[in-house]
């Protein structure tokens, strides 16, 4: 009887021994999740993405950034903190940074004699300064695919006769004619129309776009939606597609507020974001006319740069408007 319990005893205490491991194991991955999830305080990432030849034989630089943070918007003037070098400091980068990763966010044009040289893009948030290496090494080399890719609208290697078909949309600001700077005054609400036209490329899977709107529609009692509660389906970073227009803050350090409110350029994955890489995100209704209206309230005076990004899930294309604001 004794060697019967002292075997059971064994047992058990091994049992117990194999679970507490487990539940330490777990509170250490916790843990450390938590450490690498911020809201603020944490530094930018500069990124460079690839490089592309134009039709003229010169080249452009592609860059994007990772702010560490999910929920701080950085703001860092051009300057010693925000700077590119050799030779002009301001290539067209942005001083305002959105939350999380943000790719493939602008370009800068090099010569076609740039040969191997480096360009290299300095930026020091909250007390930490990062550098990105522009060359033009043939493994970064970026075309459509691979930004589509890289977007998640497409699985990684993967292509197919419609996605190489397809081309960015066309961006028009302001009624048929591009308006590059506006005037408002602090407070008041600046209307800003714009036309989108694009080839209907990707198309959005009509199955998946039904089971995530009634998915988004169930709703717990206090409102909140059900799918807000489920964790993401898949461990990659992935983009519903579907053609939308956002706006969104380039340059310029005050508050800014849109109406309606856009959806996220940036990756953000949970859900309920209003983000194309989080799982509940349906499309919005694309304007009968193809003209999307947005009213723009500045709290600040200053001289901002707004970008109106047209995407149709796999490419975009960006357009700027600069907008001086007065007291």
């Amino acid at each position: 009887m004794n060697i019967l319990w002292s075997g059971a005893r064994s047992k058990l205490l091994r049992a117990t021994h194999v679970a507490m491991a487990g539940l330490v194991l777990l509170l250490t991955l916790q843990e450390v999740q938590a450490q690498l999830s911020y809201t603020k305080g944490q530094h930018i990432e500069p990124a460079y993405e690839g490089w592309e030849q134009n039709e003229d034989g010169s080249f452009s630089f592609v860059f994007g950034y990772m702010n560490i943070n999910w929920a701080e918007e950085i703001d860092v003037p051009v300057g010693e903190l925000n700077s590119f070098s050799p030779g002009l400091a301001d290539r067209g980068q942005p001083t305002h940074f959105l939350p999380r990763r943000n790719r493939f966010i602008f370009k800068v044009p090099v010569p076609a004699d740039w040969g191997d040289k480096e360009l290299v893009w300095t930026l020091s948030a909250n007390g930490v300064t990062k550098k990105a290496y522009a060359s033009l090494k043939p493994d970064y080399l970026v075309d459509n695919i691979v930004i589509a890719s890289e977007n998640g609208s497409l699985g990684a290697g993967t292509s197919s006769p419609e996605s190489r078909a397809n081309v960015p949309p066309t961006v028009v600001i302001g009624d048929g004619k591009h308006k590059a700077e506006y005037t408002v005054a602090v407070g008041k609400k600046l209307m800003l129309r714009t036309q989108v036209k694009d080839d209907g490329i990707p198309k959005p899977i009509a199955a998946l776009v039904a089971l995530q709107r009634a998915a988004g529609s169930k709703r717990l009692a206090d409102g909140t939606p059900e799918s807000a509660l489920r964790p993401p389906s898949r461990v990659t970073v992935g983009k519903t597609v579907g053609l939308h227009l956002s706006w969104f803050v380039y340059r310029g350090d005050g508050q800014v507020t849109f109406d309606p409110q856009q959806v996220k350029i940036w990756e953000d994955t949970r859900a309920s974001a209003n983000s194309p890489w989080g799982p509940s995100w349906t499309p919005p209704p694309i304007p009968k006319d193809g003209w999307y209206e947005v009213n723009v309230t500045f709290a600040e005076p200053g001289t901002y740069v707004l970008g109106a990004r047209a995407d149709d899930g796999g490419l975009h294309t960006d357009k700027y408007v600069t907008v001086r604001v007065k007291r």
